[in-house]
């Protein structure tokens, strides 16, 4: 049993590292006429296991979704949802179950509770 907690909890740590040496992509295909924009959020320097670096990790993505999403005057309408399906896919790419749930919490999305009855 104690092997099991061992290799459970290596698993656990190299994933953690792994994702933290990954980037995340923030794309935008807000006009199809146009090139897709896109940015790199780099976050190897945060420590996704608790709520501070979670926090700055979403500050990244939110401030770089604005960059990415960002449209003239005339279109600032676009710019929520391009920044909402934008942040979205990017925290969904990530795949840190804390920083969904941040993102969750922040944007008032909630996942639909599902309950079964007997």
């Amino acid at each position: 049993m104690n092997s099991n907690v061992k290799t459970a909890s290596r698993t656990i740590r190299g994933c953690a590292v792994a994702i933290a040496l990954a980037s995340v992509w923030v794309a935008s295909n807000a006009h199809a006429d146009e090139l897709v924009r896109s940015e790199t959020v780099k976050f190897a320097d945060l420590n996704l296991d608790t709520w501070a670096g979670v926090e700055a990790l979403y500050t990244r993505i939110h401030a770089a979704a604005w960059r990415v999403c960002e449209q003239p005057a005339g279109e600032a309408a676009a710019t929520g949802p391009c920044m909402r399906k934008t942040e979205s896919e990017a925290i969904a790419k990530v795949n840190v179950p804390l920083l969904t749930a941040f993102y969750q919490k922040k944007s008032g999305n909630h996942p639909q509770t599902i309950t079964a009855n007997r």
